[in-house]
């Protein structure tokens, strides 16, 4: 008996590559997670998924992506002198590569 294969996961058609991926996080942590884990941080458009995040790494960079984690920061509340402001909330993608690949973010 043959075991149904499920759907591609959907991707928004409205998000390119270039404007998912907004911009690497480059950080003690996300070093030490790229050197011994091969996964890499980035900073992503609010509303990509992890198809299109994966398909936007996979693209810009021509590697092949193992797995995408995802999170939705919130936003950190800033006081000044007179009234107190929110940063925007925004979303943070971890991405593993498979052990042949590398992103040269130096």
């Amino acid at each position: 008996m043959a075991v149904p294969v499920p759907p591609a996961p959907a991707r928004n058609p409205r998000l390119e590559p270039a404007h998912v991926i907004l911009r690497p996080l480059v950080t003690e942590k996300g070093l030490h997670r790229a050197n011994r884990h091969n996964a890499y941080s980035f900073q992503v458009a609010t509303e990509a998924t992890k198809a299109d995040i994966r398909h936007a790494i996979e693209v810009l960079f021509t590697v092949r992506v193992d797995k995408v984690a995802v999170q939705n920061r919130r936003g950190k509340v800033r006081r000044g002198k007179v009234r107190k402001t929110m940063t925007k909330p925004w979303k943070k993608a971890i991405v593993y590569l498979k052990p042949d690949f590398k992103i040269n973010l130096f």
